[in-house]
C-alpha cells in the first residue's frame, strides 16, 4: 500500500470479510492524497476527441490547434514607427502590478526579522575575521619571502 492511502484512513467501513473475499458487494474506495502534488490533473479521459478538449488553465473549451477546423492564418500587425503606449499609464500600470505582487508576499514577523539579522550579522563577522586573517598571513609571508 501507498503512504498516501495509510495516512488517509482505511477504505472499509468496519465490516469484516471472511476468508472467501466476499466483501458484500461494496469496493474498496480511492482515496486522493492529503497534500496537493503540485501536478496538474488531466481533465477527460484519453479516447476524447480534440472538439472535445479542455483548457487546463481556464477550464473551458479549447478550440482546436492542429489539424482542426477554426484555424485561420493570423497576419502580423504593422508596428508603429515609435511606443504607441502612454508611458505614463504603462509606469501607472507597473506600479500597480508592483503593489499586487508585494500582496502576495508573506513578510516575517519581528522575532524572524531578528532572528535572520542576527544570522546575517555573525556570519559576516565570521567572514570579515577570516579574510582578515588570511590577509595578514598573506602580507607577512610576502614580507618574509621578498624582504
Amino acid at each position: 500500500m501507498s503512504d498516501e492511502r495509510d495516512g488517509a484512513g482505511s477504505a472499509s467501513d468496519g465490516n469484516v470479510t471472511d476468508d472467501s473475499g466476499d466483501t458484500g458487494g461494496q469496493t474498496a474506495v480511492v482515496t486522493r492524497p492529503v497534500r496537493p502534488t503540485g501536478k496538474r490533473s488531466r481533465r477527460g479521459a484519453t479516447g476524447e476527441d480534440a472538439s472535445e478538449a479542455v483548457d487546463l488553465a481556464t477550464g473551458t473549451k479549447a478550440a482546436p490547434t492542429k489539424n482542426g477546423a477554426g484555424t485561420e492564418k493570423k497576419t502580423a500587425k504593422k508596428s508603429a514607427d515609435g511606443p504607441s503606449r502612454n508611458p505614463f499609464i504603462f509606469v501607472w500600470t507597473f506600479l500597480k502590478q508592483v503593489v499586487a505582487e508585494l500582496r502576495k508576499v508573506i513578510w516575517p514577523n519581528r522575532k524572524q526579522m531578528v532572528n535572520y539579522t542576527a544570522v546575517v550579522l555573525v556570519f559576516l563577522a565570521f567572514m570579515v575575521a577570516l579574510i582578515g586573517l588570511v590577509d595578514l598571513g598573506l602580507a607577512k609571508l610576502v614580507m618574509l619571502v621578498f624582504g
